[in-house]
């Protein structure tokens, strides 16, 4: 090998260390599916809001994967130099248009002071979650900025009020609920101290063939045939609008799906298409 190839080579291996450095990848709580695992004291609870991850870092905000989100300065400018975890929503249904804001390089003003930041851990902070929870509540009270909300959090006694707190969520169009566990620490990964309780499940999978459409949809797509990233493959027929089935999802794209549960196979049930998965 040439010394000028060396060279070019460590170059590369130096430009994208750097950049991984830049843009490290933020080291964020990812939530196990709530299945009873302990009584409903040992959590607290809060609506999960259908938006789009954002971390602070104490500089910018960052996208789950590390990627900068270009939110405008007076958006930022009162955030602390602390960590801080949360979403940006914009109200309920409305995840697609976050997702366009969060990715234009340039969103409009307009569109901007539609969004909040809800904010519902704060890593840097020490102690349980419990501890983070007063603390950085008290932090978002003193920055009064009416985009900046931190997501109230409720302790319940029983499984029945934590199930009618759900079903009230579910009423005014939300997804379902968190449980914190109240007395864990931070740690990044998925972790079962923290929990997601939803009548239903969504995640994404690779879109490998589309099935022709017969009956009404003769001339269309009829499904789509996925892979998730196990290498488990299914069908998808629901869910679709007649413009989407006339140009459907592109091969090799990623999609989000919904599904309830899974069968002994562990393939998704009842599986419904939501959206092509852009990339953030």
């Amino acid at each position: 090998m040439s010394t000028k190839l060396i060279g070019w080579l460590l170059l590369a291996c130096l430009s994208q260390l750097q950049y991984t450095y830049a843009n490290p990848t933020p080291a964020v709580q990812l939530a196990k599916v709530y299945q009873a695992q302990r009584p409903v004291t040992h959590y607290l609870i809060s609506e999960k809001f259908d938006g789009v991850r954002a971390i602070w870092d104490g500089r910018q905000l960052l996208t789950r994967s590390g990627q900068p989100i270009n939110a405008p300065q007076w958006f930022t400018s009162a955030l602390p130099d602390i960590a801080l975890d949360g979403e940006l929503w914009a109200g309920y249904a409305r995840f697609e248009f976050v997702s366009a804001v969060v990715r234009r390089h340039r969103a409009s003003e307009q569109d901007w002071r539609q969004v909040q930041y809800l904010i519902f851990d704060a890593p840097d902070i020490a102690g349980s979650f419990a501890q983070r929870y007063q603390a950085y509540s008290r932090l978002v009270d003193t920055l009064a900025q009416p985009h900046i909300r931190a997501v109230k959090q409720h302790h319940f006694a029983t499984k029945a009020e934590l199930d009618d707190f759900f079903a009230q969520v579910l009423a005014r169009g939300g997804e379902g609920v968190m449980l914190h566990e109240h007395q864990a620490n931070h740690q990044s990964g998925r972790s079962s101290a923290i929990l997601k309780y939803k009548p239903y499940f969504d995640a994404e999978a690779q879109v490998i063939a589309h099935l022709p459409g017969k009956g009404k949809y003769q001339g269309m797509m009829g499904a789509i045939r996925v892979k998730t990233p196990e290498g488990i493959e299914f069908k998808i027929g629901t869910g679709f609008s007649d413009a989407q089935r006339r140009e459907p999802p592109p091969i090799g794209s990623q999609v989000t799906y919904r599904y309830q549960g899974v069968t002994k196979f562990g393939k998704p049930r009842f599986a419904r298409f939501l959206r092509i998965r852009q990339p953030l």
